[in-house]
């Protein structure tokens, strides 16, 4: 076991601290730190990648387009009719799937913006090239070192050097998350008391050792504080954290990761930017319409993230939730009443700062003649227009071309103050 290994891959968090006299280094810098330079509170960004390319046509439904239902006999969300199983109208031409019922609340109260039709220009059809483009911003360019996310932090000075400025629950660190600036990933906040809370003594001592032998390395530091996080950890114990506001998150390690992101924030240690993922959205066969494996896994979805924005509650003001896919899936079904993989999808955008209840973008129609060659949504908005209004607007970003090389934002949609 490395260095940077274990930094990245230790499930190192703190939660509802208690006593500050007692806190480690870190988490009072991070108190210290609690606004930005401009003397506003600081702002984070939850990231949320639905890898496998979800079918944007079947979460927010353009029921208003009669080649929709006419593409789609089998697998259509019905238009709304007040039932159940039907879309949930939002507008008069889009609804949401009906088993996104737990983002309707946050629709009404204009907390929910979503924007269709965008996506990355690139026409690859390859989940993994798809993937690497959204997370570097550098749609066809794969030679590009290190991810957006990344590059914002690297961007924006952080005086405080917060060890939990930047958190992504996953077990492996995302691309979007690579680069020069200091990241962490975790797999489980309760699981590391498991593997290692037993041994961390033992571990302790060497890893210290190492660090303060190593004059010259610039995370110097940073293990000695890893070591106070791992301690202070067990004195807190995350397993007694409590949700807020009377939210439910499921159990799944979807509404797990968010539930611990929320943990984080609570805590104050300096999140700034948290990102997970959740997948099984590739679907090619059986995909369902109002019931089944899409409707299963939109369920969820949506549950987990209206949990964590009740949870939050007031904090929601300061913290904007973006979620992203990479890709699309074609507006005719198959053979198989699943979808192949196709081109522009919908993002959603949640937050207390978020000028919601509206769907942006423009759309571009599903008829035969406006369809990306002949099969897919066309693409009106760049997912580089939606991440950088975020990066400037909510994070307060003065250098977008240092986050997104090569590329100049021209189309704002205005879903943000």
């Amino acid at each position: 076991m490395n260095r940077r290994f274990f930094i990245k891959s230790g499930s190192v968090a703190l939660a509802s601290f208690g006593v500050m006299a007692t806190a480690p280094s870190f988490l009072k810098r991070a108190v210290a730190s609690a606004l930005d330079s401009a003397g506003g509170r600081k702002k984070t960004l939850i990231a949320i990648f639905q890898r496998g390319a979800v079918d944007g046509l079947n979460v927010v439904v353009p029921y208003g387009e009669s080649n929709y239902y006419d593409l789609r006999p089998n697998i259509a969300i019905p238009k709304p009719n007040g039932g159940a199983e039907a879309a949930i109208n939002l507008d008069g031409f889009f609804g949401l799937h009906p088993s996104l019922a737990g983002f309707k609340p946050l629709w009404d109260s204009k907390r929910l913006a979503i924007v269709h039709a965008s996506g990355s220009p690139d026409n690859t059809r390859s989940h993994f090239d798809a993937q690497d483009y959204m997370e570097s911003a550098t749609p066809g360019v794969k030679s590009t070192a290190d991810g957006w996310l990344n590059r914002f932090l690297q961007s924006k000075a952080d005086p405080q050097k917060s060890l939990f400025r930047a958190v992504s629950m996953t077990q492996q660190m995302p691309r979007a998350m690579q680069g020069k600036a200091p990241t962490i990933a975790m797999a489980n906040l309760s699981d590391f008391n498991i593997r290692a809370g037993q041994s961390s003594a033992n571990v302790q001592g060497g890893f210290e050792a190492m660090y303060d032998q190593a004059v010259n390395d610039t995370l110097r530091g940073t293990g000695k504080e890893t070591f106070e996080a791992i301690n202070y950890l067990k004195q807190v114990n995350p397993a007694q954290y409590k949700v807020e506001n009377g939210a439910t998150y499921p159990q799944t390690p979807f509404g797990n990761s968010l539930r611990q992101i929320a943990q984080l924030i609570k805590a104050g240690v300096g999140l700034e930017i948290a990102f997970t993922d959740v997948g099984g959205w590739d679907t090619h066969v059986n995909e369902g319409n109002q019931q089944g494996q899409l409707s299963n896994l939109l369920r969820q979805f949506s549950n987990a993230i209206a949990a964590l924005y009740t949870d939050l509650g007031q904090r929601m003001d300061d913290v904007v939730i973006l979620t992203m896919s990479e890709f699309g899936r074609t507006v005719k079904e198959n053979g198989n009443r699943g979808t192949d993989h196709g081109h522009a999808n919908a993002m959603f955008i949640v937050g207390n700062s978020v000028r919601g209840g509206k769907v942006y973008g423009d759309w571009p129609g599903l008829k035969n003649d406006q369809l990306y060659e002949g099969r897919d949504l066309a693409l009106t908005t760049d997912f580089r227009d939606v991440f950088s209004e975020i990066a400037q607007k909510h994070l307060g970003s003065t250098n977008l071309k240092s986050i997104f090389p090569g590329y100049s934002s021209s189309k704002f949609r205005g879903f943000l103050g």
